[in-house]
């Protein structure tokens, strides 16, 4: 029996530090720096804003949250998810450009390019309203300002469609 108990513990070490990653520690307002990558790790992209950094932290190109991390002074001041229909609506079209939409939103899942529009398109998956699995694309004209955002069902996840083409 106690092979079998020295075979399994190693086992349950495992599952549990996968848990680990699935649910991470919770950031609080007022962490550290080193607080704030001891519980989420290395971020996936990081920004200058003025005398703010901004932390993003992407959950991948199938994902549908991407946390923001703003320090000040090396202490976390905000930690946020940014896919929502709420931080969508503070980009301004025809103001707005590639930077500040990184800034607000983080980095793209794919990118795309409409030639006869001359557009270049950034598409994040989100949850619309913790329910609708859905995608927003953001439109750059060739000067890299937003000129038109748009959103609908994600077709990843339509049943009645087949990876890649739709056939059944």
């Amino acid at each position: 029996m106690h092979t079998i108990a020295r075979l399994a513990l190693p086992a349950v070490f495992a599952l549990l530090s996968g848990c680990a990653t699935l649910f991470p520690a919770a950031v609080d307002v007022g962490d550290t720096e080193a607080d704030l990558l001891q519980k989420r790790g290395q971020p996936t992209k990081r920004y200058k804003d003025g005398n703010t950094e901004l932390f993003e932290y992407m959950t991948g190109p199938w994902g549908q949250r991407t946390y923001m991390a703003r320090l000040v002074n090396g202490r976390v001041t905000s930690f946020e998810q940014v896919l929502t229909v709420e931080k969508f609506a503070t980009i301004e079209v025809g103001r707005a450009n590639k930077e500040t939409v990184l800034r607000t939103i983080g980095t793209p899942s794919d990118t795309s390019y409409l030639p006869l529009r001359d557009l270049e398109v950034w598409s994040y998956p989100y949850k619309e309203n913790d329910v609708w699995n859905s995608l927003m694309h953001v439109h750059f004209d060739s000067a890299g300002v937003v000129r038109q955002m748009l959103n609908g069902p994600d077709p990843r996840f339509d049943p009645d469609r087949r990876f890649p083409f739709g056939f059944r």
